[in-house]
């Protein structure tokens, strides 16, 4: 299982920031953290429109893309400082001149947005850098992944896919958690889960239902500023997830075999119980079912299962009430 928390824009164009976002993330147990590496000039214009017209200072998404570039010199301290803490450093190029700077930062994985699964010139740039490729399919039909899947395979890239639904936050009949099966079934690559939901369940169903990789936004508080946030964990809330995560991962490789209970033994001796008779019962009597009750432990009288075969029989002597009844006490 690979976990990955996804910073985004969450550091809101602050270097600072986004260094605080990596301390924290080693502390929560991720495995890596994900970045998006956006160049304004290769990869939009003025005329590209807000997702979410949230910015006040930003009058159009270029200048916001603009303010959320770093120079290369930072990128290549940011994937130091992922390296020194032990993160693995993954970031979403949107430009093919993105790629060429996180290739100088030694970044160790390609992310490609949605919005890029049917970019096959940016698609051809980080198939050539050799690394892993993880693709998100959240606006692809599977028609569209097929072609890039294609594409893939013919440049022998190294890949996985995610389930992913691009809504801001992903309510519960949005999740898909269903396609994670048809994604693994229809291309035989590693399939995982990109998350939007700001809920820890989604991730931990996700796992169960045989995700390898969990992708989710990470934001240090939900009252922050940012496009993302609604649909974005806490740091206390993905070290719950990690948790969580980890449990899950425990108890799919350690498959209980229902048909062997020998474990049980002690147990059942103890919790399951004997007939006997609820009321004083004089020689002779037929017993009827409003006469037995089951009391513990099992193996002082006969099994309670065993209560239709006693039902009709003739008592040999007198009983008291909640005596233990036994072969030997019937005819």
């Amino acid at each position: 299982m690979l976990t990955i928390a996804e910073i985004g824009q969450a550091h809101d164009g602050s270097l600072g920031m986004l260094h605080a976002y990596i301390d924290a993330v080693s502390k929560a147990g991720v495995d890596a953290i994900k970045f998006q590496t956006h160049i304004a000039a290769a990869e939009s214009s003025t005329q590209e429109p807000f997702r979410v017209h949230f910015s006040k200072q930003d009058k159009t998404r270029f200048d916001y893309w603009k303010r959320m570039e770093f120079t290369q010199a930072q990128w290549i301290e940011i994937g130091a400082h992922c390296k020194e803490v032990g993160l693995q450093f993954i970031s979403s190029p949107f430009s093919n001149a993105a790629v060429d700077i996180l290739e100088k930062a030694n970044v160790a994985v390609y992310k490609i947005g949605s919005g890029e699964v049917t970019n096959l010139l940016l698609l051809k740039k980080v198939v050539a850098t050799g690394k892993p490729i993880i693709i998100s399919s959240g606006m692809s039909s599977f028609a569209e992944l097929d072609k890039t899947v294609a594409f893939l395979k013919e440049n022998n890239a190294s890949f996985s896919i995610l389930q992913c639904t691009t809504s801001y936050p992903t309510q519960s009949e949005q999740y898909g958690l269903n396609v994670i099966r048809e994604l693994k079934e229809r291309y035989q690559v590693p399939v995982g889960f990109s998350d939007h939901s700001a809920t820890i369940a989604a991730g931990i169903a996700a796992t169960a239902m045989g995700a390898e990789i969990v992708e989710f936004h990470v934001v240090f508080d939900k009252k922050q500023f940012g496009p993302d946030v609604s649909s974005s964990l806490t740091m206390e809330e993905t070290s719950a997830l990690i948790k969580g995560i980890k449990a899950i991962e425990i108890a799919l490789a350690n498959p209980i075999d229902k048909t062997d209970n020998s474990q049980f033994t002690e147990l059942k001796q103890i919790f399951e119980k004997s007939l006997a008779v609820n009321k004083d019962l004089p020689v002779g009597h037929i017993l009827t079912f409003e006469d037995l009750e089951a009391k513990k432990p099992k193996g002082y009288g006969l099994d309670a299962a065993t209560f239709k075969e006693v039902v009709g029989k003739k008592l040999k002597h007198k009983m008291a009430q909640w005596d233990f009844l036994n072969n030997d006490d019937i005819t």
